[in-house]
């Protein structure tokens, strides 16, 4: 049987495989980068299903428009304005999951040998989702402020290939950095002066511990170069599939003509039941109870890992999201280590599948949201030990 080129490359996710070990009860895992199934509105989303199936039945069980239901454009174009973006429900599109903004923006933008840029670094879905169109992609350097500018600037100004560029500015996966505001100014200003459009992935805005909220690329986005990926899978319930695309109308146009090629429209009851949750509940107040919770998860393995890692162990500090990511000695491979932490009933995800061209061996991802609190100290301790004796293997 011949396939199409494209499926040549394509290997199967580290995270979703994980998903099948991580699955026994006896494994403390740091792998999975989901919500916690306690915060989920599960009582209020039963009665809100029945309501609009008694009411509304016949619309919530029909093919609907690819643009997607109304009532929940218009809020999330509400919720959008008060973060700074001057936008409409005509300029927003929803989608199954961000995940599927990024998969479209590849098809959209990227044809075999095109250039993308991304952080490095990135997120391994948005890899997966770029990787079947075959593209070139470019790495850029990140720091704690976020991707090196001149970095930037010296690939724009000798590749002639690239076609976008992909971050995640805010509590970013995997590392569960954040740019700061300069840096963002830094990025508008550089995609205005070489017309490149840019993807912000924002999945992770609403989970943030810190007061002040710092301007999403959107919000400064004069010339609308943005396409601005959003989910509820973070902040809602993420089986239900729902995210949307902010863009201006020419471009938006185009993805809505792709997304009729890919599945029509995203499920119209799902969108009922959030935009139904939206109307009646006071959703700023379930971000906070989120917040409060993963802050808390976040400060305990924080702690854990400065009591028991080797300090040779260097590892991030976010102020949201839902990871960290830690850096071992260079001569340490993650995955070995893996190996042996699951012989200790520990899980991680390695970080060699955030990097689409480098080999970076010895750097691995910790997820905090959906850890059990009474677990996370004594699963760091058995990880560091584990880690420990690497180190001194190696000599």
């Amino acid at each position: 049987m011949k396939f199409a080129t494209r499926v040549k490359g394509l290997t199967p996710s580290d995270i979703q495989e994980m998903f099948k070990v991580i699955a026994k009860p006896e494994v403390i895992s740091f792998a999975s980068g989901v919500p916690d199934p306690n915060i989920f509105p599960v009582e209020e989303i039963e009665k809100i299903t029945s309501q609009i199936i008694n009411e509304n039945g016949q619309t919530a069980l029909q093919y609907n428009t690819t643009e997607g239901y109304i009532p929940l454009r218009e809020k999330i174009a509400s919720r959008m304005k008060s973060n700074g973006v001057k936008t409409h429900k005509e300029n927003i599109l929803i989608t199954t999951g961000a995940q599927q903004g990024l998969e479209l923006s590849a098809k959209l933008f990227l044809d075999k040998g095109d250039a993308v840029i991304c952080e490095s670094p990135t997120y391994s879905g948005a890899i997966s989702a770029f990787k079947s169109y075959s593209p070139e992609f470019i790495e850029i350097t990140t720091d704690k402020n976020g991707m090196k500018m001149d970095e930037l600037k010296k690939v724009l100004d000798t590749k002639d290939n690239i076609k976008m560029i992909y971050v995640i500015t805010n509590f970013q996966n995997p590392t569960g950095k954040s740019w700061s505001v300069k840096r963002r100014k830094e990025l508008i200003s550089i995609s205005e002066s070489y017309d490149v459009p840019i993807v912000e992935d924002n999945a992770y805005e609403e989970i943030s511990f810190r007061e002040k909220k710092r301007p999403t690329l959107k919000s400064l986005d004069k010339e609308e170069k943005v396409i601005y990926l959003g989910s509820f899978s973070k902040t809602f319930c993420p089986g239900l599939r729902v995210g949307w695309i902010e863009a201006k109308d020419s471009i938006l146009e185009k993805y809505i003509m792709l997304k009729q090629s890919s599945d029509m429209h995203t499920n119209i009851l799902a969108q009922m039941q959030i935009s139904k949750y939206l109307e009646l509940n006071d959703f700023d107040a379930h971000i906070a109870k989120i917040n409060s919770s993963y802050k808390n998860r976040k400060n305990i393995m924080l702690e854990s890992i400065k009591k028991y890692f080797p300090s040779s162990c260097s590892y991030t500090h976010p102020e949201g999201g839902m990871f960290i990511w830690v850096e071992m000695p260079e001569k340490i491979n993650a995955r070995k280590v893996l190996d042996e932490a699951l012989k200790e009933n520990v899980a991680f995800i390695p970080g060699d599948s955030f990097y689409p061209n480098k080999e970076v061996k010895n750097t691995f991802r910790l997820n905090f949201s959906n850890a059990d609190e009474s677990k996370i100290s004594k699963g760091i301790e058995k990880l560091s030990k584990v880690i420990q004796r690497f180190i001194n293997d190696a000599g």
